[in-house]
This record gives C-alpha cells, sequence and structure tokens, in this order.
C-alpha cells in the first residue's frame, strides 16, 4: 500500500495558512500536512534538524507549499538549499506567492521549483487554486516510489 503523501506548507500569514488549510480540507483531502510559519522552521523540519531532530527516520515530505516572502529565512533561499540536498531534491516545490516579480519567478524556476503560482485575491479564486494544486500534485503527478 502507497504511504500517504505528506505535505509541508511553508505560510507566515495566519489568514492565507488558514485559507490553504480550509481549502486542501473542503477539497477532501486528508494528506497528513504540516506547517512551517517561517523559512527556518521549514529547513528545520525538512532536515530533520532543530526543533525537529526528532523526525529523523519519520517519512519525508513528498510535497512543498512554498510561500517566498517569509521571516528569517526566505523563501528563495529555503527553496534553493532543498534543490541543492541529495535527501530533498527530487521533493516537488510549488511556489504559491503573492509576488508577481519576474525576478522571483526567474529565481525559483533557476533554483528547481515544479510550479510558480500567484495567489489570487479572491478568496473563491484562492480556494480553487488550493484545490487544482491538491489535485493535480497528490492525485495526478506520478512521483519516484520511495
Amino acid at each position: 500500500m502507497a504511504r500517504p503523501i505528506e505535505i509541508l506548507l511553508v505560510e507566515d500569514n495566519a489568514d492565507e495558512l488558514e485559507l490553504t488549510v480550509g481549502a486542501l480540507e473542503e477539497s477532501g483531502f486528508d494528506n497528513p500536512l504540516h506547517v512551517a510559519r517561517d523559512g527556518a522552521e521549514a529547513l528545520e523540519f525538512l532536515f530533520a534538524e532543530g526543533r525537529y531532530e526528532g523526525r529523523a527516520g519519520q517519512p519525508n515530505v513528498r510535497l512543498v507549499l512554498l510561500d517566498l516572502k517569509l521571516p528569517l529565512i526566505d523563501g528563495i533561499e529555503v527553496l534553493g538549499r532543498l534543490k541543492a540536498d541529495e535527501r530533498t531534491r527530487a521533493v516537488p516545490v510549488v511556489v504559491l506567492t503573492s509576488s508577481r516579480e519576474e525576478s522571483d519567478l526567474v529565481a525559483t524556476y533557476d533554483l528547481g521549483a515544479n510550479s510558480y503560482i500567484v495567489k489570487p485575491v479572491d478568496v473563491e479564486q484562492f480556494v480553487a487554486a488550493i484545490s487544482r494544486i491538491g489535485m493535480y500534485w497528490m492525485i495526478l503527478n506520478e512521483r519516484v516510489p520511495r
């Protein structure tokens, strides 16, 4: 039996966090969801370090939903470290951001982002976008078995 796909949501905005979690639940996805509220926490979680040292040997995250504008360590640096490490290089990363800056778009794809989605301002569109992300990455996309 296939392991459920664990998701790491990296988001510092409480309202957008609540919307994203609600949209995933509303869409019927019951995958294990972990939340990091800044870039440093995301890296600790992904690499089982610091406050997440006890995660060593735990199932690995299979999808990262990553905001770019984060406290402590920004999303671009998180993405760079994730894609530079052999252990996490193959983990799909969906950049989910409010940034429409071309430099952010180019930088994230250069670092190996799998997708770049600008968060819709409208709540209904935001919920629909999250549902589509979940549908594609958790159901349609074929991934490397682990």
